[in-house]
């Protein structure tokens, strides 16, 4: 039987640890679709399940994950004109003079937009450009973060209505996000370095009388075709992989004046205690703590939910775990 999923192939290792988002959900209303922030850790909590189902009224008990979400700034706008074959290029871009020397950015042009809203017609989408502080949340990286976030809207038109009024302003969690949506994470997994085929692929070890080796593969193929099939599960690296978890649901939205309710005895495992805006997702997201994460409007959202009513958030420490 073969083991090992074909679902996410090849096994590559991520080149960064900002995770790339090719696509985004498509709104009619003028919104920001994305945000990032970093995973913290895991608790539990109780809420009252008010959906259609066999639980609903009845409180239930669900794994949650806090993430902490750090201060993030709109530096500049992205326009995107039709190119070859009807992909799109990037048309140009504006940036906002005091902010865009934070990212590296030195430009002495004046931020003018009425180029590009004279064109407006010709463009087909307008994005916001944003990088992330992460220096009050005390991680270990040196480099600026840089992102981009798409903008829902019907036009291009729109779109740049809508962000023109951020540029070179602070977003905030609640101008994207609020309690009950549905949201992706993409995140970078853990890495677990170099592994063999029965860690790697679940790949069953051999018997005693079979072979001289136990973990092992038992075959990598035909004699004839002299030649080894891509999915023949062999040794390599595992883990590191750019991952997505599809629409989970954001359980709570808080502020830093909210921190204390959510702080486990004893500080979150290897990362410590929540000190800015946080988001509590319902189940498990990829990743360690401390590793950054990019959140944004679910694309494919197969349910309402109504708001999340959450009778208890378990604060037991998670040192002895």
């Amino acid at each position: 039987m073969k083991k090992g999923s074909l679902e996410f192939w090849p096994h590559r290792r991520a080149k960064r640890q900002m995770p790339r988002v090719r696509s985004a959900a498509k709104v009619d209303t003028p919104m920001f679709l994305g945000y990032a922030g970093f995973k913290a850790g895991m608790t539990h909590v109780l809420r009252m399940e008010e959906n259609e189902g066999p639980a609903k009224g009845s409180e239930i008990y669900r794994p949650v994950t806090i993430l902490e979400l750090p201060r993030v700034f709109v530096y500049g706008l992205r326009f995107y004109k039709k190119g070859y074959a009807s992909y799109r290029e990037v048309a140009g871009e504006v940036y906002d003079i005091n902010t865009a020397k934070h990212v590296g950015i030195n430009t002495t042009k004046k931020t003018d937009i009425s180029q590009f809203k004279s064109q407006i017609n010709d463009l087909i989408d307008v994005t916001a450009l944003a990088y992330l502080d992460a220096e009050p949340i005390a991680i270990a990286n040196k480099r600026v973060m840089r992102f981009e976030i798409p903008v829902g809207g019907k036009s291009a038109a729109e779109r740049l209505a809508f962000v023109e009024g951020f540029l070179g302003k602070e977003l905030k969690p609640s101008d994207v996000f609020k309690s009950g949506d549905i949201v992706d994470v993409t995140a970078i997994s853990k890495g677990k370095g170099w592994a063999g085929v029965v860690k790697r692929y679940k790949v069953a070890t051999q018997g005693r009388k079979v072979t001289n080796k136990y973990r092992h593969v038992g075959t990598l193929g035909p004699w004839h075709p002299a030649k080894v099939q891509f999915g023949v599960p062999q040794a390599g690296h595992m883990g590191y992989n750019y991952r997505t978890e599809r629409n989970k649901l954001i359980l709570r939205l808080g502020t830093p004046n909210d921190v204390s309710t959510v702080n486990v005895k004893g500080g979150y495992l290897n990362y410590g205690n929540v000190k800015n805006d946080f988001i509590v997702l319902e189940g498990s997201i990829p990743g360690p703590s401390k590793r950054l994460v990019r959140i944004r409007k679910a694309i494919r959202a197969y349910r309402k939910v109504a708001e999340p009513k959450v009778t208890y958030f378990s604060l037991e420490s998670k040192q002895g775990s």
